[in-house]
């Protein structure tokens, strides 16, 4: 690429530069193109979770393979994503985005054809390596956009996904259960225009990559490195206890109501929607209220205040479990966000390596989450994960142990 210094009279005379944004101010085009794939991305993959019950019945798996299906899908969207994470900080890759989009799609269609177990765990290995690809990058997509407001844009491209997340029962209870499993083909359209948009993002990204500045947060003042890495560890065990918890109901909650309070599937595919919708309304609260009163008292609120209602469900007649579940998803996903722009903070420069970590964190402890507690179902019953799983929020009580922040610095610039 030429460097050279181009004199002032060589630029006027030469054509119309192209518009380089503020970056003082969120890019909302751009964040809301990448949450609007991140939408189409996760709400493909929530609907290998929302279809359980039908691969359960149709290749007759106990819950210890339900969980292998969902821990081969969180283990390949975990474990590539801190090093392409890595990658990317080194050299910027935009069009990894459809690259990832193109893994999601190949899993799809393999999912809708599968004739046996094995085949299934091909499937949800693919899906899970195309969001291992497309997370660390758009997650520095959206903070390139994010013009200082840092907690906003992460909230923004989460709730992309969330919502996503929350579509997918929904659209399995109304195509997929009265078709069959054959029509979650039909869903590689939705795969097809996430690739489209994607290619946009990537031009943009790439366009962008020399002239763009990117707030950049201040790093915790005066932590040596082992503080740091204190506190990371802190962050990793609120990951842990928060996904764990969630890998109860994103996994088995259609199982635990119709086997507690004799629902029909749609019925309980119903309840799974209104849950991950929960989930999605609060994950667009985190960020930007992390932005103004700190990312500490967020990720306290968050973590720790959602245990009442999660030591009331296993208790609860079937009207109050909807009402708890809705609750406990719109405290516990606020968290996501600040403890992301936390550990950002605490390792500024390092964006898409935070990122691949935490997401990859995120489904990793997902994925062993819904392992484990698969086999606890298996020989104690789906009532004794749900009342096991109503302590780990305590665990927010280390949050304690997190330094506190320094304020960011709006004014303070840095290339991605």
């Amino acid at each position: 690429m030429d460097t050279r210094v181009v004199p002032a009279a060589e630029v006027a005379s030469a054509a119309p530069p192209v518009a380089v944004p503020d970056p003082s101010r969120p890019v909302f085009a751009v964040l809301g193109a990448i949450s609007f794939a991140h939408l189409l991305n996760d709400m493909i993959q929530s609907l290998i979770l929302a279809i359980y019950p039908l691969l359960k019945s149709g290749f007759g798996l106990s819950f210890g393979q339900i969980g292998l299906i969902t821990l081969t899908y969180q283990l390949t969207a975990s474990l590539l994503q801190p090093m392409v994470g890595m990658a990317a900080d080194r050299r910027p890759m935009p069009y990894s985005l459809p690259v990832g989009m193109g893994f999601t799609l190949c899993g799809l269609l393999l999912l809708a054809d599968a004739s046996e177990f094995s085949t299934l765990l091909l499937a949800a290995a693919l899906v899970g390596t195309g969001s291992s690809v497309f997370h660390p990058e758009s997650s520095r997509v959206a903070r390139a956009a994010s013009g200082g407001r840092l907690g906003l844009a992460q909230s923004l491209f989460q709730v992309g996904g969330n919502a996503g997340a929350s579509l997918g029962p929904l659209l399995a209870a109304w195509i997929i259960v009265p078709h069959g499993r054959g029509s979650v083909a039909w869903f590689a359209l939705a795969a097809l225009l996430a690739l489209a948009v994607l290619v946009r993002v990537g031009r943009w990204y790439r366009d962008h990559q020399i002239t763009r500045r990117v707030l950049a947060a201040a790093p915790v003042a005066g932590l040596p490195r082992g503080k740091v890495a204190g506190a990371i560890a802190v962050l990793v065990l609120l990951v842990f206890s928060k996904y764990f918890y969630l890998a109860s109901i994103s996994s088995y909650y259609t199982f635990y109501l119709i086997h507690t309070f004799g629902v029909s599937v749609q019925n309980a595919q119903t309840h799974l929607f209104v849950f991950l919708f929960a989930v999605a309304a609060g994950s667009l609260i985190g960020g930007p209220v992390g932005d103004r009163i700190g990312r500490k008292r967020v990720i306290w609120v968050s973590i720790l205040g959602v245990a009442p209602f999660t030591l009331l469900l296993p208790h609860a007649s079937l009207f109050w479990t909807g009402v708890l579940s809705v609750a406990i998803g719109l405290v516990l996903s606020s968290a996501f966000s600040a403890i992301l722009v936390y550990a950002q903070e605490l390792i500024p420069g390092r964006v898409g390596m935070v990122s691949g970590l935490f997401f990859g964190l995120a489904f990793g402890m997902g994925g062993i989450g819904a392992a484990v507690l698969g086999r606890l179902a298996d020989t104690h019953g789906i009532d004794y994960v749900y009342r096991l799983c109503a302590w780990l929020p305590l665990m927010g009580l280390i949050t304690v142990l997190l330094p506190e922040p320094g304020q960011s610095i709006r004014g303070r610039q840095a290339l991605a």
